[in-house]
C-alpha cells in the first residue's frame, strides 16, 4: 500500500514539474507586446545613445547632418539587409539578394517554437493578401536535430499553409541575424535594405504595418 501511494505521489509531482517546465517555457520562449515593432532609425537612435565616444562627436554627427541636405534622405539611415542562402521547398539555394525588386517580409521559425505557430495564421493571410506584389521569406532553422526539413515541411502540410518556406540547414541565415531567439520578423524595402524588424510574435496588424513601411 505504501509504495503505491509513493508511486503515485511521484506520478504527481512529475505531472506537476512537467507543466511548470511548460508554462514556464511559453513565458519565456517569446516576447508579445502590440507595440514591438521597432525601425531601422529608433534602433540607430539606440546605437548613437549607447556611442561612447563622447559629446562632441555627437554633436559633430548632428551639425554634418544639419548641413548636409544628403543625409536628411531616409534611406541614408537604412542599412542593407545581410544576404545569406538557404534551400527552397525543392533543394535549390536561394539567396535573399535575388529577391531584390520587391519587398521582403523575412520571418525565422522551427515548428517546435510555440509562438512562431502562433503567428503562422496570420502570416498566412497576409500572404494571400499581399503574396504578388511581396516577398515572403519563412525560413525555417533547419539543424537536423530539433528541426529537420521532414518536420519542417509536415507542419506546414498538416496546416495547408501556402507561403513560401525556406530552409537553413547550414545556419548560414541564422548567423548573419544573430539570430539568438524565434520567431523573428525582418521587413526589407524593394532596395533591399532594412526598414523594420520585430523579435517575437507579432499579429496581423503588425505584420500590416510593417508591409506599410516597405511598400510606401
Amino acid at each position: 500500500m505504501n509504495k503505491t501511494i509513493k508511486l503515485i505521489a511521484i506520478v504527481l509531482i512529475a505531472v506537476l514539474a512537467f507543466i511548470g517546465v511548460y508554462y514556464l517555457y511559453r513565458s519565456l520562449s517569446g516576447r508579445y507586446a502590440p507595440d514591438n515593432l521597432v525601425t531601422q532609425d529608433q534602433k540607430q537612435d539606440e546605437t548613437d545613445q549607447k556611442d561612447e565616444t563622447g559629446t562632441e562627436g555627437g554633436r559633430e554627427s548632428q551639425n554634418d547632418s544639419q548641413d548636409n541636405p544628403q543625409n536628411d534622405s531616409p534611406d541614408d539611415e537604412l542599412s542593407m539587409a545581410p544576404d545569406f542562402s538557404v534551400l527552397d521547398a525543392d533543394g535549390n539555394r536561394i539567396k535573399l539578394s535575388e529577391m531584390q525588386g520587391k519587398p521582403v517580409v523575412l520571418n525565422f521559425w522551427a515548428s517546435w517554437c510555440y509562438y512562431c505557430k502562433v503567428e503562422m495564421p496570420d502570416f498566412e493571410e497576409m500572404y494571400k493578401k499581399y503574396g504578388e506584389e511581396i516577398h515572403f521569406m519563412m525560413v525555417n532553422l533547419t539543424d537536423g536535430i530539433q528541426e529537420t526539413m521532414d518536420s519542417a515541411k509536415k507542419h506546414i502540410s498538416d496546416n495547408g499553409y501556402t507561403f513560401p518556406v525556406y530552409f537553413d540547414t547550414d545556419s548560414e541565415a541564422a548567423m548573419a541575424y544573430g539570430i539568438s531567439g524565434i520567431p523573428v520578423t525582418y521587413f526589407i524595402n524593394s532596395e533591399g535594405n532594412l526598414v523594420a524588424y520585430a523579435s517575437g510574435m507579432i499579429n496581423m496588424e503588425l505584420i500590416e504595418k510593417g508591409i506599410d513601411m516597405i511598400t510606401e
